[in-house]
């Protein structure tokens, strides 16, 4: 009897386990097979990480020249260097185990939020993305930020459904550790402020003690770095953290020749960053929620909503840096400014097959929508989300085999953020076939999730059928539709 409860128990593990595991173990082989990627900002942050291990801070070059970036993360790096070797291979590879780290953090997020089917997708989704998979194989701070920013995220849910003020706290700390790696993490506090209105709107009255609750973190590591910044740092060095938020970034214009178009974030969006199907995902799944609301949970419209507030806000700022303002980084470096959008991206664009599954098996729609509108429903929520898995698949495998790679801002102009990889691997590579396993990985385990999706489905057509033969309803059928 004990033999056979473990094998259910190992059964069931397996059923509910694998399709994460499986996508995370094939972004692990895929990044063996891709980059590292460097160019002079990945050599810039080296510089500062080695500077931790030969002098205690951030300095580059020369002790005294403090790279202008909040620290943590080069201590982080350089805690990791000093422990496995110095060299920015090495590096990597802590960025890649936080691009790891990334996309376990988007699945439970997407799992809490939207449902565990919702959830895989959209780690694949994110994962496989060219945008992810570059910045996650580079040595710069970007994919470290984003991991601390989405596990403040999701411990800060967590907190809201539980009315929790050690989770809140816990929150705040992230935050901050987030916040002290690159100040691009503040943009995190607008889906964490909006989830709990949402989600503690009739407690808003305790709203000024939970600000007190998750702000005293970020309070105390700002008093503790500025009190290590007086007491350790030398005598000559300017004093205060000023060379955090005065960056060239936002002096820097760009040449006399370059005429910035507010399409610039559009154009590094669907030619590189995401894709077509991947744009086309999103808009859709946007669309359907709100015009089918009545025949959608409402916790999901409202999450759709909310991930949309930083998105519009992250790239509403970044074109007017680049655009009116006419700033060189933020213009040609739409990949770093933007990256905090991609989670919401994928969260978007997944929720987009559970929706149509809510539509399709809505009792109210069966009456009115013939067959052949239920088939393009099926076709839009499923197979437009594996269109972009399949495509940001032949990016992925083309970032391998390709030596140098612009990110575009322009379609007709070789301006834009640039990487080169001095490790592209060939066709008849040994790490071409990892790579292949890892697609695999990634793919099997999606297929096994989806078996649930169009088993679902399917069940439509018969109950479609006797509602066509005027069968009346029993309670019991409603209560199943329920």
């Amino acid at each position: 009897m004990s033999a056979m409860l473990t094998q259910v128990n190992l059964r069931k593990a397996f059923h509910s386990k694998y399709p994460i595991l499986g996508v995370l173990i094939g972004i692990i082989l895929i990044s063996l097979s891709i980059g590292p990627f460097q160019n002079l900002d990945t050599a810039w942050e080296y510089k500062a990480a080695t500077g931790v291990i030969m002098w205690g801070m951030p300095f580059v070059e020369v002790q005294g020249s403090l790279i202008n970036q909040p620290p943590l993360g080069f201590y982080t790096e350089g805690l990791f260097l000093r422990i496995f070797g110095i060299s920015i291979e090495t590096g990597v590879v802590l960025m890649t185990l936080f691009g790891v780290g990334c996309t376990l953090l988007v699945y439970l997020i997407g799992k809490t939020l939207y449902g565990k089917h919702t959830g895989l997708l959209a780690s694949a989704l994110f994962a496989l993305t060219p945008w992810q998979l570059v910045l996650s194989n580079s040595f710069l701070i970007d994919t470290q930020c984003l991991f601390l920013s989405l596990c403040s995220l999701y411990v800060g849910i967590l907190s809201f459904r539980r009315d929790s003020n050690k989770l809140l706290a816990t929150s705040g700390l992230l935050f901050a550790m987030a916040f002290y790696t690159k100040l691009f993490a503040v943009f995190v506090l607008i889906p964490l402020s909006l989830f709990y209105i949402y989600q503690q709107r009739k407690k808003l009255r305790r709203l000024p003690i939970k600000l007190v609750v998750f702000c005293l973190p970020i309070a105390f590591t700002t008093l503790l770095f500025y009190t290590v910044n007086f007491v350790l740092m030398p005598s000559h060095l300017q004093k205060g953290l000023g060379y955090m938020f005065y960056h060239s970034d936002f002096s820097d214009l760009n040449a006399a020749n370059v005429v910035p178009t507010y399409s610039f974030v559009s154009n590094f969006l669907l030619n590189y960053g995401l894709g077509y199907f991947f744009v086309a995902s999103v808009i859709l799944s946007l669309l359907i929620g709100l015009t089918f609301k009545k025949y959608i949970c409402k916790q999901i419209v409202i999450t759709d909503l909310i991930f949309t507030a930083p998105i519009l806000l992250i790239v509403s700022l970044t074109m007017y840096l680049g655009g009116t303002l006419n700033l060189k980084v933020p213009y040609t470096s739409v990949i770093k400014y933007a990256y905090q959008t991609l989670p919401f991206f994928s969260l978007i664009a997944a929720s987009i097959a559970v929706k149509c599954a809510s539509i399709i098996n809505s009792a109210k729609l069966n009456f009115r929508f013939k067959k052949t509108t239920y088939l393009a429903i099926i076709i839009v929520g499923f197979f437009l989300p594996m269109a972009a898995i399949l495509s940001n698949i032949y990016s992925a495998h083309e970032l391998s085999i390709t030596g140098f790679i612009v990110f575009r801002v322009e379609p007709n102009k070789l301006l834009g953020y640039s990487f080169d990889n001095i490790h592209a691997i060939t066709l008849n590579s040994p790490l071409m076939y990892v790579q292949y396993l890892g697609f695999g990985f990634v793919l099997s385990a999606l297929a096994y999730s989806c078996r649930y999706f169009i088993t679902s489905l399917i069940r439509v057509f018969p109950r479609q059928k006797a509602q066509q033969g005027n069968t009346p309803e029993t309670p019991e059928d409603k209560t199943h539709q329920n």
